[in-house]
């Protein structure tokens, strides 16, 4: 198996285990298309992963225009963070803790997953394809662009579903937001 294959499998693990784990079973969102595909599956129940992989297929479309080797490595990311979705939906009934130690451990996992993956040059998909794509123009950290578009995603959450909890998941945003610009800052670290 391909190096960057293996990076990508470790970062949706991580991805996965974060949204599955903690994320759901607190009926909160993250950024992003996956925050989007929360949202539809909050509202009308629609599967996580298929929703996921149909909102990513235009930003890739996009992607394909920019930069060839992103866009593979992107729809390899899409791909298997949606299998790992799928495999590990187990995880919404195996935490049980508070909301706060929760949404800290949630977004710290995804955080994680999220900056590995940017390493490695590849995305979990959406707007992290873009972020990638923005900073590369722009010089702007991946992570920084990620924390604006995340949380304008999460306020529209609050107002759609009427929950004021999901300002919980502006606190998620933040932790992955500061972990992916802390691990896409470090100039030498290896995963697998």
């Amino acid at each position: 198996m391909p190096q960057h294959i293996r990076q990508i499998s470790v970062a949706s693990l991580f991805i996965a285990t974060g949204i599955n784990g903690f994320v759901v079973p607190a009926h909160l969102i993250n950024g992003g298309i996956w925050g989007i595909s929360l949202l539809v599956n909050y509202l009308w129940g629609f599967n996580l992963a298929i929703v996921f992989i149909c909102l990513n297929l235009p930003i890739y479309f996009f992607a394909i225009k920019y930069d060839l080797a992103y866009f593979y490595k992107g729809l390899i990311g899409t791909f298997i963070s949606a299998i790992f979705i799928k495999l590990l939906l187990p995880l919404t009934n195996f935490f049980h803790f508070p909301l706060l130690p929760g949404v800290i451990f949630g977004g710290l996992l995804i955080g994680i997953g999220v900056g590995l993956m940017l390493r490695v040059h590849a995305s979990p998909g959406g707007v992290d394809l873009l972020a990638l794509l923005l900073s590369k123009k722009t010089s702007i950290n991946p992570g920084f662009l990620l924390l604006g578009i995340d949380a304008a995603i999460i306020l529209f959450g609050v107002v759609a579903l009427r929950d004021g909890r999901l300002l919980y998941s502006l606190l998620i945003i933040s932790i992955v937001g500061i972990t992916v610009a802390f691990l896409t800052g470090i100039k030498s670290i290896k995963i697998c």
